[in-house]
């Protein structure tokens, strides 16, 4: 079986550096897809050039939390969304709070405002997926959203971001910020394959992101090595792995303290040295919509 990987950049339509980086990027071939916060001020930019640029797989990054506390947005939908509101209105900081407030039909009414609105503005989505794994149900044990967003997913028939397998340490990776035992996982890896292929809903293999720490983000030449290593650990299969690039300007960097690697993993992905470790690795880059084709 061949090593295939969707690099998938999310939160497009976040701020303007995050376009421009991610405009580059589709356009050089250094990702495959990407999905849009529709939340935010810059989505209307991000579905107009999507709708102009059909060739490429785009889709909705679904959107329930709102963690950068010097810029924050709402929910999409005007009505019906008082649980995934905090105290000021906007979304809840964080997948906890999302989690232990979100009434499952107001998250549901809300995914679809803003697949709705995404389609309004132009965009053809080729998939979604979901910002900050809020609708996963993991960081409080409410399977009941994955469960929803799962059967949302074959309703409307896109696929979804969601691996039907683990891999060792994953439990580990602070950026997917699992809070379920290692047995719990696997359990629910099991009944998660087996209720999708079961409605018919397209996901990866594996979902595996770089994580941030402190052997491997002291500056970017020592994240620069990091990654290099890290995509030799890659399994046969479909892995996805996501990244938040953005070209260095001051709204990005003023937004939080982790912008820095936002423009850190835009370099990367552009450096010709870094796309050719990737096939020199034996990875076949492709696309949400060509893995709709493989598996649909």
């Amino acid at each position: 079986m061949s090593k295939y990987l969707i690099i998938n950049a999310d939160d497009f339509g976040s701020f303007l550096g995050a376009n421009t980086a991610t405009f580059e990027l589709l356009e050089r071939g250094c990702i495959t897809s990407s999905t849009i916060m529709m939340p935010c001020m810059w989505a209307r930019q991000a579905c107009h050039w999507a709708a102009e640029h059909p060739q490429y797989a785009i889709g909705v990054h679904l959107t329930t939390t709102s963690e950068w506390g010097k810029c924050k947005w709402a929910p999409v939908a005007h009505e019906g969304t008082e649980s995934l509101r905090d105290e000021e209105g906007y979304m809840w900081a964080e997948s906890d709070l999302f989690e232990e407030h979100a009434d499952i039909d107001e998250a549901r009414r809300e995914c679809l405002a803003q697949l709705a609105l995404a389609k309004k503005l132009g965009l053809n989505p080729s998939h979604w997926d979901n910002h900050m794994g809020s609708l996963y149900g993991i960081a409080t044990g409410r399977m009941e959203l994955l469960e929803m967003i799962l059967e949302l997913s074959a309703e409307v028939g896109l696929p979804f971001r969601f691996p039907q397998l683990g891999v060792a340490g994953q439990e580990e990776n602070r950026t997917l910020d699992i809070a379920l035992p290692r047995e719990v996982l696997e359990m629910l890896f099991g009944q998660v394959q087996q209720f999708i292929q079961a409605r018919g809903v397209v996901c990866p293999d594996y979902l595996i992101p770089h994580d941030y720490n402190k052997d491997n983000s002291r500056d970017y030449e020592q994240f620069r090595d990091y990654m290099f290593s890290w995509v030799e650990l890659f399994p046969h299969g479909v892995t996805e792995t996501y990244i938040h690039p953005s070209a260095e300007n001051g709204e990005v960097l003023a937004a939080s303290h982790a912008g820095i690697h936002r423009v850190w993993e835009y370099n990367l992905y552009k450096d010709p040295k870094f796309q050719q470790h990737l096939a020199d690795c034996g990875i076949k880059k492709i696309s949400y919509r060509d893995l709709a084709a493989m598996r649909g």
